[in-house]
């Protein structure tokens, strides 16, 4: 595979470019540290929507390995689980918001095939181009689609809290935690603002749990469980109804991707256009072999883009390190049953941070590209979309049911796209 990949050049100062490379041992580090930016949502993602979180971190490293191949080891990037897929699996799987997903197998039959027309998007993609996608995505529509996702997951947030008075509290010091540490933060603890804030407030809760009556946390498990072993690996099911709810989801995946590798062009100076494709082929198969086994599916992480901002290192093999870091914490058993002490409490609190976070970023998306909302057609396509995400307004589509983060999607590009054809006098 001579000329597949890069002839990695060393580099010990100034940035560090995809194609080359730092020395082995600060390229395990900066790995580590990638590790470390992405746990926070990578673990919280699985969590909310009960998945296994030990199995979900393993499949975050196999999907990263396989994109740095995919990808000739020419794209920096870590995929973790995506939260896009929250609303869906929860409404495809009837998830209670606690414990283990008793209809996880329906929702991963779900994710691959979303996973599926993904990857033959990116097929598309490399061998026409990118111009389609951007005209069917403009800013407007990929912001309207955001934003509904986080609007549509506000209900499974404020549930998760609603259990009592202290759990309440417990919550939004999780969020105060969270927000003091990305503002005032300084340094790699200022890009790990989930991670440390829910740390704060886990701390808080086994300090005063039990003075309020609340369950303390039980570390029996955690004593229990051995230092190495196999993931608890789950088998798909295909149901055509939840298949129906969740593939619309890799319309948001294509956005996401499709702006995170722009960002890491901007960046790194280059352009990337030629591995968009492959980029959305080898976050597609990713999402599919995560759904084979009980993982979540997968995306581009902004979170390690932060890291590689901020560190200006950007060669592709910090990313192999930081994949087969992931790949290795999947093995242990401990490790998971240290995840599963994590109270409803504070779980509930970052998810009103995160979900908050998710539609927030719409605004940005609007910002960055200057979308008009003085012209009508902008302002109906999000308000509708908007609305419909929110109220998660289910659509019976030939015996199926399409899910409202769908619904949303599907009426901000069919409405832009609609009132984009009418002649201006």
């Amino acid at each position: 595979m001579a000329g597949y990949f890069p002839n990695w050049t060393l580099k010990t100062s100034g940035d560090v470019m995809p194609d080359e490379r730092l020395p082995t041992g600060q390229t395990v580090i900066a790995g580590l540290q990638h590790v470390v930016a992405m746990f926070g949502s990578t673990v919280l993602a699985p969590i909310l929507m009960g998945f296994d979180p030990n199995v979900a971190i393993f499949f975050s490293g196999i999907a990263t390995l396989l994109f740095f191949v995919i990808t000739g080891g020419r794209l920096p990037s870590y995929l973790g689980s995506s939260f896009a897929f929250i609303g869906v699996v929860i409404a495809a799987t009837g998830y209670s918001g606690s414990g283990p997903n008793l209809n996880l197998p329906v929702a991963l039959g779900g994710i691959i095939a979303c996973g599926a027309v993904y990857a033959l998007i990116g097929l598309i993609v490399q061998g026409v181009g990118t111009r389609w996608i951007e005209k069917l995505l403009p800013p407007v529509v990929t912001g309207a689609v955001v934003a509904a996702i986080g609007l549509n997951l506000t209900a499974v947030a404020i549930n998760m809290i609603s259990a009592s008075p202290y759990t309440k509290w417990v919550a939004l010091f999780t969020v105060v935690a969270v927000a003091m540490i990305a503002v005032y933060g300084r340094g790699l603890a200022q890009r790990l603002p989930v991670l440390i804030g829910g740390l704060a407030a886990y701390i808080l809760y086994s300090a005063t749990a039990s003075a309020f009556g609340a369950p303390p946390i039980d570390f029996g498990k955690v004593a229990a469980a051995a230092w190495f072993g196999l993931p608890n690996f789950v088998a798909p099911v295909f149901e055509p109804k939840a298949i129906a709810l969740i593939v619309p989801v890799a319309i948001i995946l294509v956005a996401e991707n499709l702006g995170h590798i722009k960002g890491i062009s901007v960046m790194t100076g280059r352009n990337l256009d030629n591995l968009i494709g492959r980029g959305f082929f080898a976050d597609g198969v990713g999402t599919m072999i995560a759904g084979s086994g009980g993982g979540t599916g997968v995306t581009t992480y902004a979170e390690n883009m932060g890291v590689m901002a901020v560190t200006r290192v950007y060669s592709t093999l910090v990313f192999v390190a930081a994949g087969v870091i992931a790949l290795l914490l999947g093995f242990s058993p401990k490790f998971g049953a240290v995840i599963g002490t994590i109270p409803v409490a504070v779980l509930g609190g970052l998810a009103v941070v995160v979900f908050g976070l998710i539609a927030a970023t719409a605004g940005r998306i609007w910002v960055e590209n200057k979308v008009n909302f003085a012209d009508p057609k902008n302002l109906l396509t999000v308000a509708t979309a908007l609305i419909l995400g929110a109220g998660d307004l289910k659509l019976p589509i030939f015996g199926y049911e399409l899910g409202g983060i769908g619904t949303a999607t599907f009426a901000a590009i069919a409405l832009y796209h609609l009132l984009d054809r009418r002649k201006t006098a």
